[in-house]
C-alpha cells in the first residue's frame, strides 16, 4: 500500500528485520530443536504498535529467499506498512540463533556475515514515508557498517527536518561490532539525532561511563535526550526528565524467555505517548508515570511466553493485569 493512499503514519521505523530461530527443546538424542521467529528489534517495536491500532511502516532490507519471504508475509499478516522493505538478490537474509537457559536469559549466536539488513543504501530509502510520519524510530544496527550507516543518516536528516520525533534504542549485540569503541560511537550518533531514548543499563553504561542507574539516567539527558529510559530487566525500568524521574517494576510469574521484552517495553510506551499527542516535552509527570507502569507490566507478561512477536500481550490482558496490582 503505498503512501498516497495510507497518508500519516503513526510510527516508521528503520532497521534490522532477520530470523530468530530459538531453540525450544531437544530430541530424545539431545539434538537441539529450533523454531523460526520473525526477529529485529525495530520490527518488534512495529508489531506492538501495530497490534495495538497504530499504523506503522516498515523500512530495511531482506534477501531474496524463503527467510525474506517469510518476514515480508509475517509483517504484512500484522498490518505494517512494506512499501520500503527491499529484496536483495545477491545478499541472504541475516539469521540469529537463540538458545534460552533455565532462568529464561538468551544466548546469541548470528549469521550476518553479508547480511541482506547491512546493505540497505540511501538511494532505497522512501523520503516522504518518513516526513508523513509521527515518530520515527532506528537503533545502532543500521550503524554497525556501510552502506546502512549512511541509508540510516538519511533517514534521520529527513525526520529532522520535517519534525518528526525521533525514538532511539541502540539494541547492543557484541558479535556484531569489531569493538565496542566503534559500537559507543554508533550509541553517541544516535543519540545526538533522538529526542527519546531506550538503553538497557549496560548499553547506558557503556556510553555515559556511569555506573548507578541515576547517573546513566543524568547523563542521556545532558546529552540530548528529552526523556531516557533505562531498562533493568526482571528489575523493571527507570525512565527521567528533565523535570520528572521514575521507577517501575512488574514481577512476571513465571519468566520463560525474555526474548523481545524491552522492544515490546518501548513498543507500549510509544502507543500511549501517541494517545497522548506525541509529545513527551508536554506530558504531565502522572501521565508518564502511567504509561511506563503499562508498558512494564506488559514487558514482564511478555516474558511468560516464548519468542518476541508471539509473546506480545493483548491489551486488555495487561489493563486486567494492572488492575490486578492495583487490588493487591
Amino acid at each position: 500500500m503505498g503512501e498516497g493512499e495510507c497518508g500519516m503514519f503513526d510510527v516508521v521505523a528503520l532497521g534490522e528485520l532477520l530470523i530468530d530461530f530459538t531453540q525450544t527443546g531437544t530430541t530424545g538424542d539431545g539434538i537441539r530443536l529450533y523454531a523460526q521467529n520473525p526477529g529485529g528489534a525495530p520490527a518488534n517495536v512495529l508489531a506492538v504498535l501495530s497490534k495495538y491500532g497504530e499504523k506503522c511502516a516498515f523500512i530495511g532490507k531482506v534477501g531474496q529467499d524463503q527467510f525474506g519471504d517469510f518476514l515480508l508475509d509475517t509483517l504484512v499478516s500484522l498490518g505494517i506498512d512494506c512499501q520500503g522493505l527491499i529484496f536483495d538478490p545477491v545478499h541472504h537474509t541475516t539469521l540469529a540463533f537463540v538458545s534460552i537457559d533455565k532462568s529464561g536469559d538468551r544466548n546469541f549466536t548470528f549469521y550476518r556475515n553479508h547480511g541482506a539488513d547491512c546493505f540497505l543504501t540511501e538511494g532505497e530509502i522512501d523520503a516522504k514515508v518518513i516526513a508523513n510520519s509521527r515518530i520515527f524510530h532506528f537503533g545502532t544496527l543500521s550503524m554497525s557498517q556501510e552502506p546502512s550507516l549512511s541509508a540510516t543518516m538519511a533517514a534521520l536528516k529527513v525526520a529532522k527536518e520535517h519534525g518528526v520525533l525521533v525514538s532511539f534504542d541502540p539494541n547492543y549485540r557484541a558479535l556484531l561490532w569489531e569493538c565496542e569503541e566503534d559500537a559507543i560511537a554508533a550509541m553517541r550518533l544516535g543519540l545526538s539525532c533522538a529526542d527519546i531514548v531506550k538503553f538497557s543499563l549496560e548499553e547506558a553504561q557503556m556510553l555515559t561511563a556511569q555506573e548507578s542507574v541515576d547517573g546513566c539516567l543524568a547523563r542521556l539527558l545532558d546529552m540530548g535526550a528529552a526523556l531516557a529510559a533505562v531498562s533493568l530487566g526482571e528489575q523493571g525500568c527507570a525512565y527521567a526528565t528533565k523535570d520528572h524521574t521514575g521507577r517501575c517494576q512488574v514481577p512476571a510469574e513465571k519468566t520463560v524467555d525474555t526474548t523481545g521484552a524491552g522492544d515490546i517495553l518501548w513498543g507500549i510506551f510509544l502507543h500511549g505517548l501517541i494517545r497522548e499527542g506525541a509529545d513527551v516535552r508536554s506530558l504531565p509527570p502522572q501521565r508518564l508515570d502511567d504509561l511506563m507502569l503499562t508498558a512494564c507490566t506488559a514487558a514482564a507478561m511478555s516474558t511468560e511466553k516464548g519468542g518476541a512477536i508471539p509473546s506480545i500481550p493483548d491489551l486488555s490482558s495487561v489493563q486486567d493485569r494492572l488492575h490486578h496490582q492495583k487490588r493487591r
